[in-house]
């Protein structure tokens, strides 16, 4: 067996070490958990024991782009080496952290700086490589994580092997474990017609060898509901925790399949390789990872391709939306396994009730033509080892003015936004990972939106929703309907992509934020038949709360937010200026 440490060498970490440190002190002086301090050479903060300082550029929306090199750990004016464990230690109080979750925390950002220090031994695209490369191996490419979390691959429960084997920058073939289930506690759900009528086209490239196992065992679909199990899921969890199940029969291991699938993003949902038109299978996978087990929910499974199909009809069928181009790739089908004694006594919510559940999605590859590029839009964040963004060689290779290039990145991705939230109270969590983008030489032509059965939302009953839909309603605050563009998409997304692009000079902060805001009051004046919802959600209010997201997972790394009521869960600190409005005072014209 190969060593699967031998990528560990003290450079390779210090260098990933301070990727992290310069990423912990611009996001925990933006959530203003740190209060640096300016001093002769930049800033500083104190930690219990020790000093570190470090330079960066302090952009709009009170972000910090700290550079890695800058930063030094300071013990009586003496350098000390870098690790990121004893920074953690040092600042625990003040990120106000209890023994518990430091423990856990550090074990997560040993992991983060891991993951770096492995992805980077192995040789990687450049970005120019990468604007011009196939939608999986930019899936496989992307480095940073998430852009806010800080500690954001940590996967407790793999090993060193299952990292190598599943982890999605490994881009590794991956077989799924089909299990077929007892009826009596299993569900199947779906919009496509029954199992045996649409179980062939989910089982893409699995079918023949799914049918044989079933003939051989002398079962039908009639009998069982068949499910794909991630392997490590299946060695970790259910052959252990299920192992009742499968002595009395209720639960039957299959097998391999024998189609090829590739890990993505999320880790736990799956790209067919053998046959890219399929759905995708989202299973699921009980490591912790970035504030939660991801585990998936039977409960939820049962009206997950009602919702979808729900969600799709609407957006689909506005005139607005559609030419806009956005799509909902849906989640159509969904199976799982109700445990009768986990079942019994775990709570709602509980990680024991989301071992054994899967479901498909539309794949984009089957909606879109020759000579279109899908990526993540999480790539518009990516830097590679050069220092060079993929987002500026997309604005090359475009032909575009940067800003030109901008406006048709939002006038595919925002305004759909705009327009769901303000027509329908509907919102998304559109942030990288949920997003794909569909590039035509480089320039933005339009979106696909994804992970809608468990993400979105419709606020505040402006929408009428079947009875199958109602878990989707929320009631919140007039001040908190914004956030859902004010927060997730200019505060946790768009504020890296403007700091990105500014870096390398190819459009200045204020250039960028500029145009957003344009994109915003056209769409409001495009739609004066909204004036009174833009007024009562206001985008263009001079400021507003700012949500910390690692603050969330700093209390608790084990379960961040009650995924029945997230609002209650949400942590705040103080105000940010809006950089839509100018500080002239202009706000909604």
């Amino acid at each position: 067996m190969n060593d699967a440490t031998a990528h560990l060498k003290a450079e390779a970490w210090t260098s990933e070490t301070r990727r992290l440190l310069a990423k912990a002190l611009g996001e925990f002086a933006h959530e203003r958990l740190l209060e640096p301090e300016e001093a002769e050479w930049g800033y500083l903060v104190q930690g219990r024991r020790l000093t570190w300082t470090f330079s960066a550029r302090r952009l709009p929306l009170d972000h910090w782009d700290v550079d890695p090199e800058s930063v030094t750990c300071l013990l009586d004016e003496e350098p000390q080496p870098l690790e990121a464990g004893v920074f953690f230690a040092d600042f625990a109080e003040a990120l106000g952290m209890s023994d518990e979750v430091l423990q856990v925390y550090l074990e997560e950002v040993a992991a983060t700086v891991n993951r770096g220090v492995w992805q980077r031994s192995r040789r990687q695209p450049t970005a120019a490589e990468l604007a011009r490369a196939d939608f999986q191996t930019v899936e496989a490419a992307m480095t940073a994580g998430h852009p806010c979390f800080v500690a954001g691959s940590g996967r407790i429960g793999w090993s060193v092997e299952d990292y190598a084997a599943y982890a999605p920058e490994a881009g590794e073939a991956v077989p799924l474990v089909w299990v077929a289930l007892d009826r009596t506690h299993a569900l199947f759900s779906s919009t496509e017609g029954t199992q045996e009528e649409t179980i062939a086209d989910l089982a893409a490239g699995d079918w023949p060898w799914l049918r044989e196992r079933l003939a051989a065992l002398r079962l039908s679909l009639e009998d069982v509901v068949v499910l794909p199990v991630h392997p490590w899921q299946w060695r970790h969890k259910i052959a252990t925790g299920f192992a009742a199940e499968i002595a009395f029969g209720r639960v039957r291991y299959l097998g391999e399949g024998t189609a090829e699938h590739q890990a993505q993003q999320s880790i736990r949902t799956f790209f067919n390789r053998s046959k890219p038109t399929a759905p995708y299978v989202k299973t699921a996978m009980s490591v912790l990872n970035m504030g939660f087990m991801r585990g998936l929910s039977t409960d939820y499974m049962a009206v997950t391709p009602a919702i979808n199909d729900f969600v799709a009809e609407l957006v689909h069928s506005d005139d607005t939306l559609r030419k806009t181009g956005v799509r909902v790739l849906r989640e159509h089908s969904a199976a799982g396994y109700w445990h009768p004694v986990y079942t019994e006594v775990a709570p709602k919510g509980s990680p024991y009730r989301k071992f054994l559940a899967a479901l498909w999605r539309e794949s984009p590859v089957e909606q879109t033509s020759e000579g279109e590029q899908l990526a993540t839009m999480a790539s518009l964040l990516h830097v590679d080892g050069e220092g060079n963004s993929l987002a500026a060689e997309h604005i090359r290779r475009s032909g575009q003015a940067p800003g030109e290039w901008l406006r048709s990145y939002l006038d595919a991705y925002l305004v759909p936004l705009l327009h769901c939230l303000y027509k329908y109270g509907l919102c998304f969590m559109p942030h990288g990972e949920n997003v794909i983008l569909v590039l035509d030489e480089g320039r933005v032509d339009r979106v696909f939106m994804k992970d809608i059965g468990e993400e979105i939302g419709f606020l505040n009953g402006v929408t009428a929703l079947p009875e199958d839909v109602g878990r989707t309603a929320h009631e919140v605050d007039d001040w908190e309907v914004p956030l859902t563009i004010l927060t997730d998409v200019v505060d946790c997304f768009l504020r890296f992509l403007s700091a990105i692009l500014d870096r390398e000079d190819v459009l200045s902060a204020e250039a960028f934020w500029t145009v957003v805001g344009d994109v915003v009051r056209d769409y409001q004046a495009a739609h004066p038949e909204l004036e009174e919802r833009f007024e009562r959600w206001d985008l263009l209010t001079e400021t507003f709360r700012l949500s910390c997201l690692n603050r969330l997972q700093l209390r608790d790394n084990t379960s961040m937010v009650d995924l029945e009521n997230q609002s209650d869960s949400l942590q705040y600190a103080g105000e940010l200026d809006n950089p839509l409005v100018s500080r002239s005072g202009a706000g909604r014209s």
